[in-house]
């Protein structure tokens, strides 16, 4: 497919006094507790840098030793944690992975990204895109877009170049420099417009600001007239796996603008990426 244009164009939660009888009067409530308590746990092993001694499992989940040490127990018949004899010292288990597998075959990026692009747009009143890196170009998957007479469009399965989106310049922020300018050497630089970066030192100069404030700006380098901001989705090995954008006409991103816009859309990229199980770069 050739490259396509981006245009212009709660029920209230029980009272504390309700919970408390309704945890005395029903049974069921304990294993509940434990459960949590249990799930707790989990999250504080895997959350660690190494492994945990009984006391240290205890102190940080706000439990007795006996009660880290039943539940603890537990899970390791189950397999969800390991006990080291020699270290006397508690380490994330092999089923925890397989069962975290199981979420990385499931998940859906448009569908988890989705209510966070709503809210985006609610904020920055622009439009807002989803795009991935495909065949070395940069391809919207989902859009939602703003209430605005005159609004930035581009349909999913619409194509850019990446050296001149905010999307593509996001992505290709946070992957290996000799890998980027063999792509740019190999693909080139084209220009659009006269704001076209269409050397490879200009690019590099600017990916080193998209790395340092957390997102990119197209300032009419693809569309005259057009602004877009951006920032970067990460996975599981922070490796940069799509994008978040923010659109509009250079009458309302203006200068003044962007950098609210790329805190918001940096927000937003945050918690997609958090919401996937994914890590940014340290």
């Amino acid at each position: 497919m050739g490259s396509q244009e981006e245009t212009l164009i709660r029920s209230e939660p029980p009272t504390p006094s309700k919970a408390a009888s309704a945890t005395a009067a029903d049974p069921r409530s304990q294993t509940v507790q434990s459960l949590v308590r249990a799930l707790h746990i989990m999250t504080i092993l895997g959350e660690a840098d190494g492994p945990m001694s009984l006391t240290e499992l205890a102190r940080t989940a706000d439990l007795s030793p006996s009660t880290a040490h039943r539940l603890l127990t537990t899970l390791q018949q189950e397999r969800y944690v390991r006990f080291d004899g020699a270290t006397r010292s508690w380490y994330v288990g092999v089923q925890a992975f397989i069962s975290g597998s199981g979420f990385l075959k499931t998940r859906n990026v448009v569908d988890l990204a989705r209510p966070r692009m709503r809210q985006l747009m609610d904020q920055a009143s622009e439009t807002v895109n989803l795009a991935i890196i495909e065949n070395h170009e940069v391809v919207y998957l989902a859009q939602v877009e703003c209430h605005q007479m005159m609004r930035a469009l581009a349909p999913p399965g619409s194509r850019l170049p990446l050296h001149c989106s905010a999307a593509g310049k996001a992505l290709l922020a946070r992957m290996a420099p000799q890998y980027v300018r063999n792509l740019m050497e190999q693909r080139g630089l084209p220009r659009f417009t006269a704001a076209t970066l269409t050397t490879l030192e200009a690019l590099e100069a600017d990916l080193e600001q998209v790395r340092t404030r957390a997102y990119a700006v197209d300032n009419e380098e693809h569309a005259i007239g057009l602004r877009c901001v951006a920032a970067t989705i990460y996975d599981e090995r922070s490796q940069p796996i799509g994008a978040l954008s923010v659109s509009g006409p250079k009458a309302r991103v203006t200068d003044d603008r962007v950098a609210s816009l790329g805190g918001l859309v940096r927000q937003a990229a945050a918690a997609v990426t958090n919401e996937l199980g994914g890590t940014a770069p340290g």
